[in-house]
């Protein structure tokens, strides 16, 4: 692995429903890998649980964001941190007008994930009206809707 730099503002900018995910950077090493995305979210209905094949750290830096790990609902303030393990029932949603924070993930498959997600899913378009290709994307990459809890 050798030393990476990307200045403010840099980055791969994926637009998707539930915000901008700009990739900074992507690491594999003898140790594993992980990737790095800034993320801005507008204000926005909580999207249904899903769960990935990554696990994701969310550290948040501005506005307020309630997340839902496995049912248990956590309130996110600036500064903030919340681990979404892989495999399990996940979501967030923006409390207020945006959010931005800092997002890693385990492995490799999250921007794969946001780049297909990006080209096949319109960002402006009603979840209602995209469920189509939004299933499609999911399939693709092995992130699947919860079972809805009992």
């Amino acid at each position: 692995m050798s030393t990476v730099h990307i200045p403010p503002g840099e980055g791969r900018h994926f637009p998707m429903i539930d915000g901008d995910h700009v990739a900074k950077v992507g690491i594999q090493d003898d140790s594993g890998a992980f990737e790095v995305f800034e993320v801005v979210a507008p204000a926005a209905p909580m999207a249904p649980p899903h769960v990935s094949p990554w696990t994701g750290v969310l550290f948040l830096l501005e506005g307020r964001v309630s997340a839902m790990v496995d049912g248990t609902s956590y309130e996110v303030e600036p500064g903030g941190v919340v681990v979404f393990p892989a495999g399990t029932p996940s979501t967030f949603g923006v409390v207020g007008e945006s959010a931005r924070f800092v997002a890693i993930t385990s492995g490799d498959g999250a921007g794969k994930f946001f780049a297909d997600f990006s080209q096949s899913v319109p960002a402006g378009q009603p979840v209602e009206e995209s469920m189509a290709a939004i299933m499609s994307v999911t399939q693709r990459h092995g992130v699947a809707l919860a079972e809805p809890q009992r």
